[in-house]
């Protein structure tokens, strides 16, 4: 249910993230500027995309570094219990309380607090953790009026789209907005194939110590169906195939012939479906820079280029952060002058930026703000001035 970690710093490797995509290089960036900070995050994505690695990333490389690290897991546990846990209880609050317990939230004093599946919260939960963040005060369960403060940073990461539970009314939106200070979403293993022989390699390492085996290499066939595979489990399920491998190779070079057969059975159901499903033949990159030159040359709109191409998965999320990237690089970070530079209303301020949070491709305006404007800077002038 929880984890509380007080060690020595850890090596800077250890928090390393492996990859050389886009969107690897972009979320190291942003790990970069999240660590400035004691602002509170939102860190979301799917099942196994290393969501916890991302938020010790941050605390290792922030100042808090030498303050505790505290993981709770939010899922499935009864709220009395979780009230406790949190904000700890005096001896013989309630049945079981044998002794006093100071609770998470004051052992991570100075440090950060994680707080793994947030979106699976009850609403009273919800209302007491806005409570503590609106005031940083806490109310020790059974201590009547008595209450303390505490010095840590709230990082909170879920699987589910907190937008739409907002609009379901299964999350509080006040809260949302708290935590949704800094949002940090983490790409599918599937949008970023080139990382997965990175990955094989670093894990068939890893687990070939720990077995006691020599490390084996993948053929370029082998990585070739890996590359292809759909990888639902994200990076949890490559380490746990790469054990699987790892641990049973009986030859130096691992082929095609020796990975799983419901691997083997999934890429080529995959392949067999792509002639008819593809929606064309250009690349992710060559689509984005479509879609670029007909916003700020051909001067269409946002809604009949870019995110049309979006609703009809012409494009995917992370070519439509690419899109916004490099409108803020021109913009500077500012989601105003974007409307112009997208050719958006200015009516439709609220409706694009509730588009982008909604589809987490709302980008941190922060650390474009010392960017020099390089592509156009007589044109976005003008832009400006226009607005």
């Amino acid at each position: 249910m929880k984890s509380t970690d007080t060690p020595a710093p850890a090596p800077a490797q250890r928090y390393t993230l492996l990859g050389t995509s886009p969107a690897i290089v972009q979320l190291r960036l942003d790990i970069e500027s999240a660590a400035r900070s004691d602002a509170k995050m939102l860190v979301t994505g799917e099942t196994g995309v290393g969501k916890e690695v991302v938020a010790r990333a941050i605390h290792h490389q922030s100042r808090r570094n030498g303050g505790p690290f505290v993981t709770v897991n939010c899922a499935g546990v009864p709220d009395s219990l979780l009230e406790s846990e949190f904000f700890g209880h005096t001896r013989g609050s309630f049945t079981g309380a044998f002794r006093d317990n100071p609770g998470l939230l004051r052992q991570a004093h100075r440090g950060t607090v994680f707080l793994d599946e947030v979106g699976e919260m009850s609403l009273r939960m919800q209302a007491l953790l806005l409570r503590f963040l609106e005031t940083g005060e806490l109310q020790t369960v059974g201590a009547g009026v008595t209450r303390a403060q505490v010095d840590v940073r709230i990082i909170a990461a879920t699987n589910r789209n907190l937008f739409d539970s907002v609009s379901a009314r299964e999350f509080r939106a006040d809260l949302y907005y708290r935590l949704n200070v800094f949002h940090l979403h983490l790409a599918p293993l599937r949008d970023r194939a080139g990382d997965i022989g990175l990955l094989l390699e670093h894990y068939a390492r890893l687990f070939a110590e720990q077995h006691g085996h020599p490390a084996p290499v993948f053929s370029e066939e082998a990585l070739d169906v890996l590359s292809a595979y759909s990888w639902r489990g994200n990076i949890r399920e490559l380490r746990n195939l790469t054990e699987r491998i790892v641990s049973r190779a009986t030859t130096h070079e691992i082929t095609a012939q020796h990975l799983p057969g419901e691997v083997l059975a999934a890429v080529q159901a995959a392949r067999a479906k792509a002639p008819a499903s593809a929606p064309a033949s250009q690349s992710h990159k060559a689509r984005v820079e479509a879609i670029l030159e007909r916003l700020t040359v051909q001067r269409e709109s946002f809604w009949t280029s870019a995110y049309e191409a979006f609703m009809s998965r012409e494009i995917v999320r992370d070519d439509m952060r690419q899109i916004v990237h490099a409108g803020l690089e021109q913009s500077r970070g500012s989601y105003r002058v974007l409307l112009g530079l997208f050719n958006i209303p200015p009516s439709d301020y609220k409706r694009f930026l509730g588009f982008l949070k909604q589809h987490d491709c709302h980008l941190p305006f922060q650390r474009f703000r010392a960017l020099s404007v390089s592509l156009r800077p007589t044109e976005l002038r003008r832009r400006q001035a226009s607005l």
